[in-house]
C-alpha cells in the first residue's frame, strides 16, 4: 500500500533521479563525468534509493550489533546518532563518519531531535526497556518506520503500540535475530509440519542472571551522562553505576529481569512452533524468588508453567538456555544458545520440508536486512509488532505469576486476567511527568 508519505518520498527520489539524469546529459558536453556509483551502476545503490536511519541508543548492543549491521547495508545511510551518554554517542558518531569517510553524522542527546528530522526515514531504537514503547509510539507518529529492541515494559504498553503502528500503517520490526537463525527456524518448521506428531509439551530453559545483587549506594552522576533523560518516564531514583547501561535489566522500574531479557528470544520460537504467535496461554502458574538486599529486584529463581487452549503445556526454568519440543511421535530441540539441532531420531533430523508443506517466513540476512526490505515493500517483517507484543506478554505473565505465587487465568483475546483485580493491576505502570503517550 502506498501512503501519502511514501508518495512524497517517491516524489523526492524521482526528483533526485531526474537531477542525476540531467547531470549525466550535461556531462556529454563537459569534461566532467559522473561516477557510476552515483547512478547505481555496478551494484551500487544510488543515494536517492537509500533508506535514511537515525540510531537512538548507542550503548554496547546499539553500536556493536545494530549500528554495525546498518553500516554494512548498501541501501541504508545512517544520518544521526543519539545517546544520553556522551561517550557512547561520540563512539557511534566516529564509527559512522569513518565508514562514510566524512563528518556528516549528527550527534544529539535528545531523541526528539532525530524524530523531528524530515530527511530520516526510519529509526533503530536500542535503549533500556522502559523507553521502548514510548519512543516507538512517538517515532511512528512522527512518520518513521521503526526497528526497536525487545521487550515491552508492560502488557498494556504493548497493546497500545500495536494499535498505533497499525493505525499509522508503519513498518515495525521487533529486533531479535532468532527467526533468521537456522536452528530455531528449522525446529519450528519441523514441529509445525508434524514431524514429532502432535505437540504436547515445550521445555524452555533461560539463563540465571545476574550474578550479584547490585550496589544501591548513591553516587555522583558522571558528567557525560544526562541522567534525567536516562530515567525519562521511570520513577526518580538516585544514580548508581549499577542502575544504568547493561544492569538496568535487573531492576523492575526499567525491565522485567532475565525472563523478559531472554524469554523474548526462546518464547518466540516456542510460540512460532506452537502456532500461537498471535495469541497466548490461557493459564499460568509460577513460583520463585526475587533479588533482595541490594539494588536488583527482579526474579532470581523461577519455575513457571503455562497452558495453552490447544492443550500444549510449556515450562520455564533456569539453566543453560535451551528449548525442547515434545510430541506424540518424538521430540526436537537444542541445548545452549544456537546449539546444534537434536531430535529423537535421525529421521526427524534429516526430514525435508516438501514444496507443498508449510514454509515459515524468514530472512537469512537477519532482522536489519529484513526490516529494510519491508520498508521498501511495506510488508510485515518476520517479527512484526503484534507478534513481538504477544511474546513480551508471555514474559510479563511469567513475572506476574511469580510475583503473586498462584495460578492465574488469562484471556488472550481480551488480554486481561478475568475477574482478577490483583493480577490486572500489573498490566500497566504510571509514567513520570512530563512523559505520556498523548504528548
Amino acid at each position: 500500500m502506498t501512503t501519502a508519505r511514501n508518495k512524497g518520498r517517491l516524489a523526492r527520489r524521482e526528483f533526485l533521479r531526474r537531477s542525476a539524469a540531467a547531470s549525466m546529459m550535461a556531462a556529454v558536453a563537459a569534461p566532467c563525468v559522473a561516477p557510476g556509483s552515483a547512478l547505481g551502476k555496478d551494484g551500487a545503490v544510488p543515494p536517492s534509493e537509500k533508506i535514511t536511519v537515525g540510531m537512538i541508543g548507542t550503548g554496547s548492543h546499539g553500536v556493536h550489533w545494530n549500528l554495525r549491521a546498518y553500516l554494512e547495508q548498501p541501501d541504508a545511510k545512517v544520518l544521526a546518532v543519539c545517546d544520553v551518554d556522551a561517550n557512547h554517542m561520540a563512539e557511534a558518531q566516529k564509527k559512522v563518519n569513518e565508514k562514510y569517510g566524512n563528518t556528516d553524522c549528527a550527534a544529539v542527546k535528545d531523541f526528539r531531535d532525530i524524530l523531528a528530522r524530515r530527511d530520516i526515514d526510519a529509526v533503530m531504537i536500542s535503549t533500556p526497556d522502559h523507553w521502548h514503547v514510548l519512543m516507538s509510539v512517538m517515532a511512528v507518529r512522527a512518520g518513521k518506520d521503526v526497528q526497536c529492541e525487545k521487550p515491552t515494559l508492560t502488557i498494556d504498553e504493548g497493546k497500545y503500540l500495536v494499535q498505533v503502528v497499525r493505525e499509522h500503517k508503519k513498518v515495525f520490526q521487533t529486533s531479535t535475530e532468532d527467526r533468521s537463525i537456522p536452528v530455531y527456524h528449522r525446529m519450528a518448521e519441523l514441529v509445525r509440519n508434524g514431524r514429532i506428531g502432535k505437540l504436547q509439551r515445550i521445555e524452555v530453559i533461560l539463563p540465571k542472571q545476574p550474578v550479584h545483587p547490585g550496589n544501591p549506594e548513591p553516587q555522583p552522576v558522571p558528567p557525560e551522562l544526562d541522567y534525567e533523560m536516562w530515567l525519562g518516564p521511570a520513577p526518580f531514583a538516585p544514580y548508581t553505576k549499577d542502575r544504568c547501561h547493561f544492569n538496568f535489566r535487573w531492576i523492575w522500574d526499567y525491565s522485567g529481569g532475565i525472563i523478559c531479557d531472554w524469554g523474548t528470544h526462546l518464547f518466540d520460537t516456542a510460540q512460532w512452533a506452537n502456532d500461537t504467535e498471535r495469541t497466548g496461554p490461557v493459564e499460568i502458574e509460577g513460583k520463585g524468588t526475587h533479588w533482595e538486599g541490594g539494588l536488583f529486584n527482579t526474579v532470581k529463581d523461577y519455575d513457571v508453567a503455562f497452558r495453552y487452549a490447544n492443550g500444549v503445556t510449556m515450562t520455564c526454568t533456569p539453566g543453560n538456555p535451551s528449548i525442547k519440543f515434545i510430541g506424540t511421535d518424538g521430540w526436537v530441540g537444542n541445548r545452549g544458545w544456537r546449539g546444534r539441532l537434536e531430535a529423537s531420531s535421525e529421521e526427524i533430523l534429516k526430514s525435508a520440508i516438501g514444496p507443498n508443506e508449510l514454509h515459515l517466513y524468514t530472512n537469512a540476512g537477519g532482522e536489519h536486512r529484513d526490516f529494510l526490505d519491508c520498508v521498501k515493500s511495506r510488508k510485515d517483517p518476520y517479527f512484526p509488532v503484534d507478534i513481538g507484543h504477544r511474546v513480551s506478554t508471555v514474559c510479563h505473565l511469567a513475572n506476574i505469576a511469580v510475583k503473586l505465587g498462584r495460578k492465574l487465568k488469562w484471556d488472550p483475546q481480551a488480554e486481561v486476567f478475568p475477574g482478577d483485580d490483583e493480577a490486572n493491576r500489573f498490566l500497566s505502570r504510571p509514567m513520570r511527568e512530563p512523559w505520556k503517550f498523548d504528548a
